[in-house]
């Protein structure tokens, strides 16, 4: 028996074959000196055994590249342009690859044909990497794209457990310093809009500010919970539904800037000022933020540093892959203005 199976092996059934962590493989096909010769034999013969070929491992092995990373965003252009948070990354995405001569490639995916024409892409030794954004949970590219050998880094993550490597911000901070930062300016019924809550970073707000409310010893009301979608539209739908539910609300903290723009729209169509009838916290302390008027009081997450973090941990991966995923969480900061 020659131990070939039906099926492209992974990097991960060769590790397993020859008892050694993922890292190691890659250490081993990429020619690094950090490893004894018993494990570059013991890698040497399973990857033999399984016919595992893959296609980051032969450009390394041939000694090129293609200096290419790719940005993967599965949003609407809608979104993407619309929505400052995008701007800042590819911003900080642009400018570490810059530095090291890489060339950015941008790539929506909005639909189950793309990402099947994307993944084809990568299988076609195109690009050395690839950076993700906005990745839903359900998502199944990033685990598609270690199938395939590639280095993957993702801009925040899809549950606590994420097996891939990641940059996030402190999302639960946000949330907990956004109630806290209202119960200290005497507020009491405090409601949320949430983020489309099968997004991690939606969750993880959400669940700061439950952990915000518990800390001030005020009782959690779901009806002051309402999900939008990280748009302005979503935002002003959600705040209209709070408006219905607990009219006697008197503060809301908005999981996002842009959303937070489409919730005050909602109250001054019901005649509620802002701040001295409803206060209102945002998320990113972006241009949307400073603009408002009011201008917002927003908890500020660094993303043009997240983006340069992103890409400077996915270069450091093309050229030799830790034993396990690494992740960085970036702090966070609320910026006070005039909205509370």
């Amino acid at each position: 028996m020659s131990g070939r199976q039906s099926g492209r092996p992974t990097l991960e059934q060769v590790a397993a074959r020859a008892g050694v962590g993922r890292g190691t493989v890659s250490r081993v096909i990429n020619g690094s000196p950090r490893v004894s010769e018993q494990t570059r034999t013991a890698v040497a013969r399973a990857v033999a055994e399984l016919g595992y070929v893959p296609n980051q491992a032969a450009r390394a092995l041939a000694g090129s590249r293609t200096d290419a990373i790719a940005l993967v965003i599965p949003e609407a252009e809608a979104r993407l342009f619309a929505e400052p948070y995008f701007l800042d990354l590819i911003r900080g995405v642009s400018a570490e690859l810059a530095e090291a001569d890489k060339q950015l490639l941008l790539t929506l995916v909005r639909s189950e044909q793309e990402r099947q024409r994307f993944e084809q892409y990568l299988a076609a030794q195109r690009v050395d990497g690839v950076l993700l954004a906005s990745v839903h949970g359900d998502d199944p590219l990033p685990d598609r794209i270690r199938e395939l050998g590639l280095p993957v880094v993702m801009n925040g993550r899809r549950s606590e457990a994420e097996p891939v490597p990641y940059v996030d911000s402190d999302n639960i901070g946000a949330g907990r310093a956004a109630v806290a930062h209202l119960v200290g300016r005497g507020r009491s019924r405090i409601a949320t809009v949430t983020g489309p809550l099968d997004m991690y970073v939606a969750r993880a707000r959400l669940g700061g500010y439950r952990a915000g409310l518990a800390e001030a010893g005020l009782a959690p009301d779901e009806e002051l919970v309402s999900a939008g979608d990280f748009t302005e539209e979503g935002g002003r739908r959600a705040m209209r539904l709070l408006l219905d539910r607990s009219p006697d609300l008197d503060a809301v903290f908005v999981a996002s800037d842009v959303m937070a723009a489409g919730a005050r729209g909602a109250l001054r169509e019901a005649g509620r000022r802002v701040p001295e009838d409803v206060a209102l916290v945002g998320v990113d302390d972006s241009p949307v933020a400073r603009l408002m008027d009011p201008p917002l009081t927003s908890v500020r997450q660094p993303i043009e540093e997240m983006g340069r973090t992103m890409a400077r941990m996915l270069l450091e991966e093309i050229v030799e892959a830790p034993e396990e995923p690494r992740r960085r969480v970036l702090p966070t900061e609320l910026i006070e203005r005039e909205s509370c």
